[in-house]
């Protein structure tokens, strides 16, 4: 779709539904990881109950927690920080859009 033939409440359909795809793929993302990182440490568990504690068990949670992080950043932390409005009102500072 073209954004020069949609009229505002078009385009404000079109980003709600773009951010809820986004909030979507996070929880999506969030699920897998919990998921998968429980299975995980419950199978090192039941092979050697004593070496529990070890870097191994944890190293998959542990770098994928960090990207999970980075996802769930990327997701909620520009409206946080900018508002809401932030990239309707800088739309006019790369030419794109119409300065207010």
């Amino acid at each position: 779709m073209n954004n020069m033939n949609l009229n505002s409440d078009e385009i404000k359909y079109q980003k709600a539904l773009k951010r809820v795809k986004k909030i979507k793929g996070f929880y999506s993302h969030l699920i897998v990881y919990i998921v998968i990182n429980t299975m995980l440490v419950v199978s090192n568990s039941n092979n050697s109950s004593e070496d529990f504690w070890r870097w191994q068990t944890f190293s998959t949670a542990l770098f994928w927690g960090i990207g999970l992080i980075a996802h769930g950043l990327s997701v909620f932390l520009p409206s946080f920080l900018m508002g809401k409005d932030w990239e309707e009102k800088n739309q006019g500072v790369n030419g794109k859009g119409k300065t207010k």
